[in-house]
């Protein structure tokens, strides 16, 4: 296999960082260069530490490693859970100048950096996410969180990490349920700033669904850079950021919904995509045409384009207005205004709205 390396800098002044992207990346990359003391704790799961955790300690003699191993899924992303890495960090004996590493998946990675951002008012931490979704999306920007029963993301912290490692080796690990997931988040960015990023994507997705190691170094760089362009603009996402969350409104709805147990994360984003997009054609932005393509593509990635049965309407609506876009009472939804261009908005219409989520909720 032919070794693929890229470096990303995410433009941030002094919280500037690299992201490393490549075959072999884990062992490639001075993990320890990013270690300012000599105390480290591993945050993983169930799943990736038997996989990967050996090959991050190797990186690490010398210095103190402890570890915290957590059960795998959306649903253990919570405060019981993020008790579970505060207690290992006291017990022991961790300080100002420790690093958390994050190795696993967007919920290791998000309960893993609000741990950091929180333990002794902030310690350093470091991402190294293993599935496509966290590569692309999660892991990037500096978005740290748990989940609330009533909402997602509702109890976090903007904090950006010391660096970023992407191993796309990482993948070949990957079931194919965790893969297209993730590559609804690569769609995502193609939608929201470059279109020319879409139509390659339309011509390499087989290259992609076979998990060639150019193809994917290719489109998780691209993403990275997309991502990164928009953080650095808008790093506490009081403005253009809130892009990056086209289809989350919904998608974080279905996952409420779903008390985040049947559908991943990238499922419930893929659907809330084809809704905004929906609501894109009824205001008179968007082609009809370019709505058919995204279904196309997010069908061909075996991603649903409709919310789960069972969901009505008013269950949207319920949830929706926990969301943190909602200002001042009002809903902002992020909407294309033309494939590769979107905005975010509070001037959609009510009607609509409710027209598309009855018509898209139509199978309950």
């Amino acid at each position: 296999m032919t070794a693929v390396s890229k470096q990303v800098q995410v433009q941030l002044g002094d919280r500037s960082y690299p992201i490393y992207i490549g075959s072999g990346e884990i062992q490639r990359a001075d993990i320890a260069s990013h270690i300012c003391g000599q105390k480290v704790l591993i945050v993983s799961n169930e799943t990736i530490a038997p996989l990967y955790l050996e090959l991050v300690e190797k990186q690490l003699a010398g210095k103190q490693v402890d570890k915290v191993i957590l059960a795998d899924g959306e649903q253990f992303k919570n405060l019981d859970n993020l008790n579970l890495i505060f207690d290992q960090l006291i017990t022991s004996h961790h300080d100002r100048k420790t690093t958390l590493i994050a190795l696993g998946g967007g919920v290791i990675g998000d309960m893993t950096g609000f741990a950091a951002a929180c333990y002794q008012r902030g310690v350093a931490f470091i991402q190294i996410p293993t599935t496509l979704l966290a590569q692309v999306d999660s892991s990037v920007g500096g978005k740290t969180a748990v989940n609330h029963a009533m909402g997602k993301n509702m109890i976090g912290a903007f904090y950006q990490p010391q660096a970023v490692i992407i191993d796309t080796d990482t993948l070949s690990t990957l079931p194919d349920r965790e893969f297209n997931a993730g590559l609804a988040e690569v769609i995502k960015y193609g939608l929201i700033v470059d279109a020319d990023f879409f139509v390659w994507l339309e011509n390499n997705l087989e290259a992609l669904l076979n998990r060639d190691q150019q193809a994917l170094a290719y489109a998780v760089e691209l993403s990275c850079i997309s991502k990164s362009r928009v953080v650095a603009a808008d790093e506490t996402e009081q403005g253009v950021r809130a892009i990056l969350n086209l289809g989350h409104t919904f998608g974080h709805a279905i996952e409420t919904f779903q008390q985040y147990k049947d559908w991943i994360h990238g499922e419930a984003v893929a659907a809330g995509m084809v809704m905004a997009a929906e609501l894109s054609v009824m205001a008179g932005d968007l082609y009809s045409a370019d709505l058919a393509r995204i279904k196309n593509l997010l069908t061909a990635c075996s991603l649903p384009i409709a919310p789960p049965s069972g969901m009505a309407a008013d269950d949207f609506m319920r949830l929706m207005v926990r969301d943190k876009k909602v200002l001042d009472g009002q809903l902002r939804l992020v909407l294309l205004e033309s494939l590769g261009s979107a905005c975010v908005s509070d001037q959609f219409s009510t009607a609509d709205l409710d027209e598309m989520l009855n018509k898209t909720c139509i199978s309950v």
